[in-house]
């Protein structure tokens, strides 16, 4: 039984220390294509396996069964050669391979190699990653469970070396609202800003929980899980994990969701189920605003992902999405993206999270639930609060699932107390302001803890005016 931690440590110290690589982005880039050749073809030899006549629509010289899995097989300047020819190597061939049998199977690795560059610049080095990946077995169950857990592991670190704002979904957050939302077998689901596929990872093992029960059901379930990524690295991490999650085609799409055709999307486009954490404060190619209807473009990526989400729905289609405070309040575009919310949505539930959930981001941030078909009455809100004892979220104290379980309780169930509360969209401030505030919270405690907090800031100034007169009285003597 191998250790796998050991070994994905192991690949790290190998690139950090033997090749150089620069920074745990590159490295993970590096990892992340790696892994999929390798999990792509332990898929392929699985389908040789039980279907007649199957053909991997990687070339038989590229199958990492042929030129990785002897641990004696080419390396150095050979290697590099081969991963690196300009026209005849590995990543040049991947980015344009066709295949007339399976098309889609083969758009997915082309997809992976227009993305993905090749980091590693000693072939020797890589060749001891390489006989280290090959430690485990992805057709093996065991081992492809442990690697589950690992590979949470890996996408966490890919959010922590990210320096674009990107941040990975907890897994607590993801499994709470696909189990609220209750994607059903033969529903499409979608995520159109799918990252590393949590959401879409978590709606699978829902659904294959609940409903699956037979080879007709999987096979249903297969074709209706759809993903869309536009950064290479989540990308092949998402159809990675798409893999890993027994799904054969994954419908994952390399595509920016903002530059669909807004006005193109109707009955056929639209899905009954979205789960999704669009992106926040994330630059946008010029340009892409005026796809949208003119009274909401902007340069904002979440408020022009939540129109486009709208529109992706189906009547009676339901979603959970993640965003924080900037786009729940504020006005201009934003009260009339809010405005279309509530007018084509039942937008039913909105629960407040702790400033640390998405550790290491600190933005306030909530989960909306909403259907599309009929329009708001009343919005229930519940302020999800840290476990007792606890000041934050962090990296070793993340959120946990099982805190959801009084949240869950009173979901079928709804009464107000200190903790949720409901509001009249009527009632709501001028501009459809939904940063509504829980009332239970004592309006004195709040008030006086902004004057402490000016109080403190006003102490500070003191200490800071105090110790400049002192420096200038120094140099004033000499």
């Amino acid at each position: 039984m191998p250790n796998i931690a050991s070994i994905i440590k192991n690949v790290r110290n190998i690139m950090r220390n033997k090749d150089r690589l620069s920074g745990d982005a590159q490295r993970i880039e590096q990892l992340g294509w790696m892994l999929f050749l390798k999990i792509f073809d332990e898929n392929d030899q699985s389908l040789e396996l039980i279907r007649d006549g199957y053909q991997s629509v990687i070339p038989a010289k590229f199958q990492w069964r042929n030129w990785a899995t002897d641990p004696e097989g080419i390396t150095g300047e050979e290697l590099l050669i081969f991963i690196d020819h300009p026209t005849e190597g590995l990543v040049a061939s991947l980015r344009k391979l066709s295949s007339t049998h399976s098309p889609q199977r083969a758009e997915l690795v082309r997809e992976v190699f227009l993305g993905i560059n090749n980091y590693m610049k000693s072939g020797y080095a890589m060749r001891q990653v390489i006989n280290e990946l090959n430690g485990f077995d992805f057709n093996n169950s065991e081992d492809r469970h442990i690697f589950g857990t690992i590979y949470e592991s890996i996408l966490l670190e890919l959010r922590d070396a990210s320096a674009k704002g990107e941040y990975y979904t907890p897994r607590a957050i993801t499994q709470f609202m696909t189990q609220m939302t209750n994607p059903r077998l033969g529903e499409r689901v979608l995520d159109p800003a799918a990252g590393t596929g949590g959401f879409l990872s978590a709606a699978i093992d829902h659904i294959r929980d609940t409903e699956v029960k037979t080879l007709e059901d999987e096979a249903t379930l297969q074709r209706t899980i759809t993903g869309w990524e536009l950064k290479p690295v989540s990308y092949v991490m998402g159809l990675t994990n798409m893999f890993l999650h027994g799904i054969e085609v994954p419908d994952w799409h390399y595509v920016d969701s903002l530059k669909t055709e807004y006005n193109s999307i109707g009955p056929k486009q639209q899905v009954e189920v979205i789960l999704a954490n669009p992106p926040f404060g994330a630059g946008i190619d010029d340009g892409v605003e005026t796809n949208f209807p003119h009274a909401y473009r902007c340069r904002e990526s979440a408020d022009l992902f939540v129109i486009l989400m709208i529109q992706l729905l189906k009547p009676g289609g339901r979603a959970a999405i993640v965003l924080p405070d900037g786009c729940i309040t504020g006005d201009g575009y934003k009260e009339r993206i809010r405005e279309k919310l509530l007018t084509d949505c039942n937008l039913h539930t909105i629960v407040r999270l702790p400033q640390s959930t998405f550790h290491p981001a600190t933005v306030s941030t909530n989960l909306l639930f909403f259907e599309k078909g009929t329009p708001t009455k009343e919005i229930w809100y519940y302020e999800h609060r840290l476990p007792e004892g606890q000041k934050s979220y962090s990296k070793t104290k993340p959120i946990q699932l099982e805190e959801f379980t009084p949240l869950i309780t009173w979901w079928n169930n709804r009464e107000e107390s200190d903790v949720a509360w409901k509001i009249r969209v009527e009632d709501l401030k001028t501009g459809f302001d939904l940063d509504v505030k829980n009332p239970s919270t004592p309006t004195e405690t709040l008030e006086h803890s902004v004057l402490e907090c000016l109080q403190d800031f006003r102490k500070s100034q003191d200490r800071i005016s105090e110790a400049l007169a002192k420096i200038e009285n120094q140099y004033a003597e000499e």
